[in-house]
């Protein structure tokens, strides 16, 4: 079972960052409770709750400078804001690795209309989607076609997140499956659950995972205790251990 473990070890390392999409404001809606970020055309970034808003002008409320009117014309961008989102008045960027770990997933799942394009030492490519809010897909392919070779490894990932406990506990299950074009009998992969306890900046999952290889499936399964700890806006821990 060499030749999976390697395969899952590149598989699933992310050292990329995710497409992350975040719910804009309808024009003409009113949300007073509600914090905003609005990025400027001269790059000004501006946090606060709507006060109101018209085809020409939004009115903003903000800790920093008070109440403020911007012109549309002068918005680049316009969003809705997760008050986790705010650390001591400061906006934080959402976790853009929130799906995964440094090595191997953990039991959150890409939104709706979320992606990301990841690559691993140059030649290992992956491209992941959510195609609902607990279901993702994933591929990936070697291009060693490009190297005149007439075999090319390819892989699909899918993967099923279901929220429990208001949020704070996640379950999936997905797999890996794998094979070579060009090539017979050598289909290899894995299946894997995996049990997330947190949110998508602090968290712990205990996962295990069956992987095969030829049709033949390993006696033991692999299982795997993993966390991720944020730091600051731009720092993460990640730590896991194989039981």
């Amino acid at each position: 079972m060499k030749k999976v473990d390697f395969l899952c070890f590149v598989m699933t390392l992310s050292i990329t960052a995710g497409v992350l999409n975040m719910p804009a404001l309808a024009q003409g809606e009113t949300k007073s409770a509600v914090i905003y970020r609005i990025v400027t055309t001269d790059r000004n970034t501006f946090i606060g709750t709507l006060v109101s808003e018209n085809d020409q002008e939004v009115i903003l409320q903000t800790n920093q400078v008070g109440r403020i009117t911007i012109q549309r014309s002068n918005i680049k961008m316009m969003e809705q804001v997760d008050p986790d989102q705010l650390k001591d008045g400061k906006y934080w960027h959402e976790n853009p690795q929130s799906t995964r770990y440094l090595i191997s997933t953990n039991a959150f799942g890409l939104r709706k209309g979320e992606g990301y394009y990841q690559n691993t030492w140059i030649f290992f490519n992956n491209v992941n989607f959510g195609v609902t809010d607990h279901i993702s897909l994933g591929g990936g392919l070697v291009p060693t076609f490009l190297f005149g070779s007439g075999s090319m490894p390819v892989w699909i990932m899918p993967k099923i997140s279901i929220p429990i406990a208001n949020e704070s506990v996640h379950i999936a299950a997905g797999g890996l499956f794998g094979g070579v074009l060009g090539e017979v009998h050598t289909g290899l992969g894995l299946v894997y659950g995996t049990a997330t306890v947190g949110n998508r900046d602090n968290n712990l999952s205990l996962g295990l995972g069956y992987g095969y290889a030829d049709g033949r499936w390993a006696d033991i399964p692999l299982i795997n205790v993993k966390g991720m700890y944020r730091l600051s806006k731009n720092m993460f821990l990640s730590a896991r251990t194989i039981l």
